[in-house]
C-alpha cells in the first residue's frame, strides 16, 4: 500500500492582500459567502482569516509531493518535490504533469496527506477548472461514489467513524510523538510570509516539512519506523 501513495500539501492564500483589492461584485460575493460564518467581523477581517482557505478566492502558490520508496539496501526512503510560485497556472500544470508521470507508472496510484478528502483535494480540483486547465481522468471525483474515491486520509484514519472530530496535524503529531512541523510558520501565518515578507522559499520549506510529517504518521499507523533523516531526498 505505501510504494501507491503519492502524499500532498498544498499552501495557499488569498487571491489578493486586501479586501478593498477586490472589486464591488466580488466584494459582494465574498459577503454572501462568509456572512454566515463570521456575522460578527468586518469584510476585511474575515477575508484575512478566511480568504485563503476557500477556493473560489484564493490561490495555490504550492503543492508539495512525497513518495516512498527502498533503496537498494531496503532502506526506507522518502522522496520530496515541491511546485511553487506566484502563476498559479503554472503551479498546478507542473503538479499534473508529476501526477501523469505517476500514474504512467502506477494506475493505482492513491493520494495520501492530512485532510486531504475535505480539503486538498477538492481545493486542486477547482483551481484546475478556473485557470481553464483539463481535469485529469485520477482527478475526475465529482461523480464517483464516496467509496469508490480512494485516498489515504490520516485525518479519516484518526477519526475511526467518528465524523464530529477534527484533529490537526500538529495535534496528532504531538499526540504520536512524531516531529512537528510547526517550528517556523504555521498555516495562519502563510499569507502574511506571503505578502509581506515576499518569502515563498520560506512557504514551501514549511509545506515540505507537513509531507514529511504526515509520511512519518502513516508509517506509525503501519507499526513501522520513522524515517530516518538521511532518508530524506529533497529534489529541487
Amino acid at each position: 500500500m505505501i510504494s501507491n501513495l503519492l502524499l500532498i500539501d498544498i499552501e495557499t492564500v488569498p487571491m489578493f492582500q486586501k479586501f478593498n483589492e477586490l472589486d464591488e461584485n466580488w466584494q459582494q460575493l465574498w459577503m454572501d459567502k462568509v456572512n454566515k460564518f463570521l456575522p460578527e467581523s468586518t469584510p476585511e477581517e474575515s477575508w484575512k482569516i478566511r480568504g485563503g482557505i476557500m477556493a473560489e478566492f484564493g490561490k495555490i502558490v504550492c503543492i508539495s509531493t512525497g513518495y516512498f520508496y527502498d533503496d537498494e539496501n531496503k532502506n526506507k526512503c522518502f522522496k520530496i518535490k515541491s511546485i511553487s510560485g506566484d502563476d498559479e497556472t503554472q503551479v498546478l500544470q507542473g503538479f499534473i504533469a508529476l501526477c501523469d508521470k505517476f500514474y504512467k507508472l502506477n494506475r493505482n496510484f492513491i493520494f495520501g496527506g492530512h485532510n486531504i478528502r475535505e480539503f486538498d483535494i477538492p481545493y486542486i480540483c477547482r483551481r484546475i477548472l478556473i485557470n481553464n486547465l483539463p481535469l485529469p481522468e485520477y482527478l475526475w471525483l465529482h461523480d464517483r461514489k464516496p467509496w469508490e474515491t480512494k485516498m489515504f486520509d490520516t485525518l479519516s484514519w484518526w477519526k475511526f467513524g467518528d465524523n464530529k472530530n477534527y484533529t490537526s496535524l500538529n495535534l496528532l503529531a504531538n499526540a504520536l510523538n512524531i516531529p512537528t512541523s510547526k517550528t517556523d510558520i504555521d498555516g495562519s501565518m502563510v499569507q502574511d510570509v506571503y505578502y509581506t515578507e515576499k518569502n515563498l522559499p520560506r512557504i514551501v520549506e514549511y509545506c515540505q516539512k507537513d509531507v514529511v510529517v504526515v509520511a512519518n504518521i502513516i508509517l506509525k499507523f503501519q507499526n513501522m519506523p520513522l524515517l530516518k533523516e538521511e532518508y530524506l531526498i529533497i529534489v529541487k
